[in-house]
């Protein structure tokens, strides 16, 4: 199965994390192989999902936003998880954009939803606050008819939408 990730960086509770990692690893279980993730590898929930697809055997495929996408990971364990888990892609692109940094991460967004067949989305439901972030992956995911599983780590729900459901 190929799964795509969105999802947020930090949380406003940082022991939330703990349970989206619970989750993501109770969902991929459940997953039929080949296991297949298609992620940023952004810090937060791309990264955790990035190291739940490896954990349960299944390939990683990043697509990068932009040359020099590194660069903006301020915090040494965020890049060091980023180079990690980087070496570990069956499969590496990186997006060519003219535009903003924006406009880069939402092409990136928008690549993942049109080579998934499931996004998993770690999203509190509330509007992007700016154009790529995980709002608008999943409107653009809603409107393609992909099947998304969304994994709200402020209420601890998980909700699954089938295309046509939304």
């Amino acid at each position: 199965m190929r799964i795509g990730v969105t999802g947020h960086q930090r949380l406003s509770e940082a022991s939330n994390w703990l349970w989206v990692r619970e989750d993501l690893d109770r969902l991929l279980l459940c997953m039929q192989a080949p296991l297949i993730g298609i992620t940023s590898l952004a810090i937060g929930a791309d990264q955790l999902f990035a190291a739940a697809v490896l954990l349960h055997g299944g390939l990683l495929e990043i697509v990068i936003p932009f040359s020099g996408y590194e660069s903006t990971f301020s915090e040494a364990f965020d890049r060091q998880e980023y180079d990690r888990l980087l070496l570990c892609a069956a499969r590496v692109d990186i997006l060519v954009t003219d535009g903003t940094k924006e406009e880069a991460y939402f092409a990136a967004g928008k690549e993942i939803v049109n080579r998934a067949e499931l996004l998993i989305a770690v999203w509190d439901g509330k509007p992007a606050v700016g154009l790529g972030g995980t709002g608008d992956i999943v409107n653009y995911a809603q409107k393609r008819h992909l099947r998304i599983i969304h994994i709200n780590p402020t209420t601890h729900t998980v909700t699954e939408y089938q295309p046509g459901t939304e």
